[in-house]
């Protein structure tokens, strides 16, 4: 763990320094946009990942397929784009989703929270990238939960990326201006470039419907 996240920091200091010798060397925005472009930090897959399958993984998870009501809580759109550092697209790229509901419960047998589960939330979701790279879905904004006695996780949406060729991905999307993100044990690990690239923007208002702009870059599969 602690070698792949001394890797994964070299890696963000080395595009950090190729980005910065770009403005320095005139070089045009472009090509500076693709260098500066670092993998998106890894995070742990946490307890809660899915136990077990379940029919409906489609991109709406405020909406169970065969259920008269929907998924309690702010629905929201995450929209986003998975590319390489090079800037590139990255088309059909498998995309898992995962995340607590709006009362911070997991659809999982062992999530200790005593809190009502929503059971009319998906809760999981299996999507791809289409061929421009870009991916969407349907969710709610999750609840915070207790890790432990002294730490309350901030809401957040788990991410699971995978394409042939590419390093595989687990990751965690955090929401902007969220109080509690800057006393979360896992963010605050983070350098600030890394929270930055792990934090969704507000982008867009589609109907009540807020939109959250999230990317992905994954790093090539090195031997």
């Amino acid at each position: 763990m602690m070698i792949m996240k001394n890797i994964s920091r070299r890696r963000m200091i080395q595009f950090s320094v190729l980005s910065g010798l770009a403005g320095a060397l005139g070089v045009n925005n472009g090509i500076a946009k693709a260098l500066a472009l670092m993998p998106t930090p890894d995070e742990t897959e946490g307890p809660f990942y899915p136990a077990k399958d379940q029919q409906d993984k489609d991109a709406d998870l405020t909406q169970i397929k065969g259920h008269t009501a929907v998924a309690q809580g702010r629905h929201i759109i995450v929209s986003g784009r998975v590319q390489d550092v090079a800037g590139s697209a990255i088309a059909s790229a498998a995309i898992e989703i995962w995340q607590a509901d709006a009362n911070g419960r997991y659809r999982h047998p062992r999530d200790p929270n005593p809190a009502k589960a929503d059971e009319n939330f998906q809760g999981w979701a299996v999507i791809h990238s289409d061929e421009n790279g870009l991916f969407r879905f349907k969710t709610v904004t999750p609840g915070a939960y207790p890790a432990s006695g002294t730490w309350i996780r901030p809401p957040h949406i788990h991410f699971k990326i995978a394409k042939p060729g590419y390093r595989a991905l687990t990751t965690q999307m955090y929401f902007p201006d969220d109080k509690l993100n800057n006393s979360d044990l896992l963010l605050s690990a983070k350098s600030p470039a890394e929270r930055t690239a792990m934090t969704a923007r507000l982008i867009a208002q589609q109907g009540n419907l807020p939109v959250y702009e999230y990317n992905i870059v994954l790093d090539l599969f090195r031997k």
